[in-house]
């Protein structure tokens, strides 16, 4: 399926070098309004125009028009990927039973530590419920976000075909070593 606008939010492809503590800050902070410093201003990532005040996104700055442009319909004003839309969207296309919270944070194309604060956001905003038994159900309130993102990104309505599961780069990235020449140690003396 091809994408249709690249006007929506998404996380930097390198995240799993951040540690926990940071990459949680980081999750946490977006989205607050952040002033530059006195005699400095922001470029704003869409519009390239300089701001005093732009709401932070993982090291970018945006107008509140710009996020306010972003931000797809049915959303409520909470920041939706790709990853949000795998993981509402594994949910959504289950076919008999209910998938369980694992298996979708396993395979939202996101770094482990990150979907599970997706899972819970999601859960907390009231787009996703758990049942007794681990296993995540969407809500109404869920499709219609699903349904924005989608709209956002394709131009269509969600379909399976457009969740974009086990992402290998992203969940497992590829860490390139050094190649190895002399397995000799030097003499200091």
């Amino acid at each position: 399926m091809e994408k249709q606008s690249d006007t929506y939010f998404s996380y930097p492809p390198n995240l799993h070098e951040l540690d926990l503590a940071t990459l949680v800050s980081m999750y946490r902070e977006r989205g607050i309004p952040k002033k530059a410093k006195p005699g400095e201003y922001f470029a704003c990532t869409v519009t390239n125009k300089l701001i005093k005040e732009g709401k932070w996104w993982f090291g970018r700055y945006y107008s509140q028009e710009a996020w306010d442009d972003m931000l797809s319909r049915g959303s409520e004003g909470f920041p939706l990927t790709e990853v949000e839309m795998n993981v509402l969207g594994l949910v959504y296309a289950a076919n008999e039973e209910a998938p369980r919270r694992n298996y979708v944070e396993q395979n939202c194309g996101a770094v482990s530590k990150l979907a599970y604060m997706i899972v819970n956001d999601l859960k907390e905003f009231g787009f996703l419920s758990l049942d007794d038994h681990d296993r995540l159900l969407i809500t109404p309130r869920g499709e219609k976000a699903l349904q924005g993102i989608a709209k956002q990104i394709y131009g269509k309505k969600f379909k399976s075909d457009m969740l974009k599961v086990e992402q290998g780069e992203i969940t497992n990235p590829k860490i390139e070593r050094a190649p190895k020449e002399d397995s000799e140690q030097a003499n200091l003396f």
